[in-house]
């Protein structure tokens, strides 16, 4: 596509994103701002530095905030697309700091829009979460449920996001707008409190592993490979107009079933600690993927017991 912005370009879908697009070839500059949380600055420092490292002049990174349409503006500069990851992510912490959640999320969002309009950008793809589904939506999830009581004030604001970008395609009929309901994504680089990452290494060193409820919450587990392979199906649409697409495994695993495929995976055995339910935490996530897969020409292909090992193999080269 010749030159790609990806906001949030040095985070974990960033940083997997962007290396796939430099990879075949892309020009990529990278707008991201640094933040330390929930996704550490340390780690974003260091994908940024391989990044460079790779691929030299191929990748430009610039330190800026989507809050700022000046910055968004200047980044746009020659842009053929845009992939919008750039976003605070977690349930747990959006109850804490709700208005900081639709700063970013949603007037971030309408930012890119604006200033992808005003360079005639016409496509862009962005990041939404299956959070937006909260708890009362017929499972396995489809992309036309209302959408309508979500769970946590981060669901609110990626699906407002949603909303700004389906009422601004009025506007710009030009737009191809992607919403991309990613599904509990997990791979090396991930966050370091999600679930995956954090049980691993926690078999790794010996530690407890905290286990909400009683292990019968359901998660829809996607590696990030796949992801990778589905944000850049969505970019290459054609078609005019706001979709949302799930990219999601469509095939959900309590978290039972998970611990038990990381002592497989691990070779070692966890030792439980049972906590209770945190707030905001929906009782199962579930991808109906027949969209993605008939209109993008994709599916996911790397099953749990694949990716798990892909996660040990990073922690084991980091920490080893």
């Amino acid at each position: 596509m010749g030159r790609v912005v990806v906001t949030g370009g040095v985070g974990f879908i960033g940083y997997h994103v962007s290396r796939a697009l430099l990879a075949r070839g892309d020009d990529v500059l990278v707008l991201d701002d640094f933040s330390d949380a929930p996704y550490p600055e340390a780690q974003k420092r260091e994908n940024a530095r391989d990044l460079a490292s790779a691929f030299g002049e191929k990748v430009t990174i610039h330190e800026g905030t989507v809050t700022s349409r000046a910055t968004v503006d200047a980044a746009l500069e020659g842009a053929e697309a845009i992939v919008h990851l750039a976003g605070l992510a977690g349930v747990r912490p959006s109850f804490a700091d709700p208005a900081r959640y639709v700063a970013v999320n949603v007037e971030g969002t309408a930012n890119v829009l604006e200033a992808a309009h005003a360079r005639g950008i016409v496509r862009v793809s962005a990041a939404s979460s299956s959070s937006v589904y909260g708890n009362d939506t017929p499972l396995p999830a489809r992309e036309e449920a209302a959408c309508v009581e979500p769970a946590s004030p981060y669901a609110a604001s990626k699906r407002a996001m949603e909303l700004v970008a389906l009422a601004c395609s009025h506007k710009m009929p030009e737009l191809t707008f992607n919403a991309l309901r990613f599904f509990t994504v997990y791979g090396p680089r991930q966050r370091p409190e999600m679930a995956i990452t954090k049980f691993a290494r926690a078999l790794l060193a010996g530690d407890t592993i905290p286990l909400f409820g009683d292990g019968s919450m359901r998660r829809d587990f996607t590696h990030v490979d796949d992801i990778v392979r589905g944000v850049l199906a969505a970019n290459a649409r054609t078609s005019k107009g706001f979709r949302a697409f799930n990219l999601g495994s469509g095939a959900p695993v309590t978290l039972t079933t998970l611990v038990t495929a990381l002592e497989t995976a691990s070779g070692a055995q966890a030792s439980l600690v049972h906590e209770a339910r945190p707030l905001g935490d929906v009782d199962a996530t579930f991808a109906d993927i027949s969209r993605a897969r008939d209109e993008l020409g994709w599916a996911p292909r790397i099953t749990l017991a694949d990716g798990l090992a892909t996660v040990f193999a990073w922690l084991r080269g980091r920490e080893g």
